[in-house]
């Protein structure tokens, strides 16, 4: 992989942030707005794979993908992150609520998150892409560990919701500083006589990045087997969590409808940790094959919840 293509993304990055900061000004998002920017979002990551259609040669010239191969990895990966990480807008509408963040802060909370996020996906990637390279069994591993989670996820147990203002991060953050009883606005440090104390928006945003962090352990290793590209991989990653702020205020009053996402999720793990199981034998199941399966269960899965709950009255 190029240097210049990892410093083209980091500035596509930075612009993208900018984007995003600019039309999230004054923390009142309207559902109207944020779905346009939700299809925003997914139209320039289809763009993006376009670009590596067309330049993924020029980009990696050592790698042994295609340049249609490369697109067709991204678009999937893609889809796989996004419909993982429509499972985080619950943990965030229940981390609003058990901390009374006013409407108007989360917009920059959840920037704040996605940042927190991608720093440490970034992370769990090179370490992730440095270990198949080493060591090719580590994938058998990680297919298991989807097929357990998809097999719970296929249980449905009921538990009772986590209260993440009584949670081991918060009781830590407080014990290293004094944190403040309101919130000031968009500031993340306040001073009194006695010092500096954290507010709680830096606390719900610590909260935020370390709980992705918790569910890229079943996103990472998914979309692992879908390629091994570190480029590719990554940069499906921001391309989903980049969207995923627009997406929440879309579905923030409409999360209880999605009454088949579990399952769908559970499919799609226990689907990807077959085909990493599958991927050095002769049943290794083709990336388009994956794509089609992914993007086809999520459809159904959107489709049949919202006639289900038609006649809801949160509908």
């Amino acid at each position: 992989m190029s240097v210049f293509s990892y410093e083209g993304f980091a500035i596509l990055i930075v612009c993208m942030f900018a984007i995003d900061l600019f039309q999230t000004r004054g923390g009142v998002i309207s559902i109207k707005k944020a779905a346009i920017w939700s299809v925003f979002w997914v139209l320039l990551a289809a763009l993006f794979a376009v670009f590596l259609y067309f330049e993924w040669g020029n980009m990696a010239p050592e790698s042994t993908y295609s340049n249609g191969k490369a697109a067709t990895a991204f678009i999937t990966g893609f889809l796989l992150e996004k419909s993982l990480s429509v499972d985080n807008l619950f943990v965030f509408a229940l981390i609003f609520t058990q901390f009374s963040v006013p409407k108007h802060l989360r917009p920059r909370i959840l920037m704040l998150g996605v940042i927190g996020a991608l720093f440490f996906r970034g992370i769990l990637i090179g370490v992730g892409a440095h270990l198949l390279e080493q060591y090719h069994w580590i994938l058998y591993i990680f297919a298991a560990f989807l097929l357990y989670t998809g097999y719970k996820l296929w249980r449905g147990e009921n538990e009772e919701p986590e209260d993440f203002s009584d949670s081991f991060i918060v009781k830590t953050i407080k014990k290293v500083v004094r944190v403040s009883e309101d919130y000031h606005d968009h500031k993340m440090l306040v001073k009194d006589n006695k010092g500096w104390l954290a507010t709680p928006l830096l606390i719900v945003a610590v909260v935020i990045s370390l709980t992705d962090v918790m569910f890229a352990l079943d996103s990472i290793p998914a979309i692992f087997a879908v390629t091994r590209e570190g480029f590719i991989v990554f940069s499906a990653n921001v391309f989903a969590l980049l969207g995923l702020r627009s997406l929440y205020f879309v579905l923030e009053g409409m999360l209880n409808r999605f009454c088949y996402l579990q399952t769908a999720l559970a499919f799609i793990l226990s689907f990807i940790g077959i085909k990493m199981l599958l991927v050095s034998s002769p049943y290794a199941i083709p990336t388009t094959i994956s794509l089609l399966v992914i993007a086809l269960t999520i459809t159904i899965a959107i489709v049949a919840s919202l006639w289900k709950t038609r006649n809801d009255p949160a509908s």
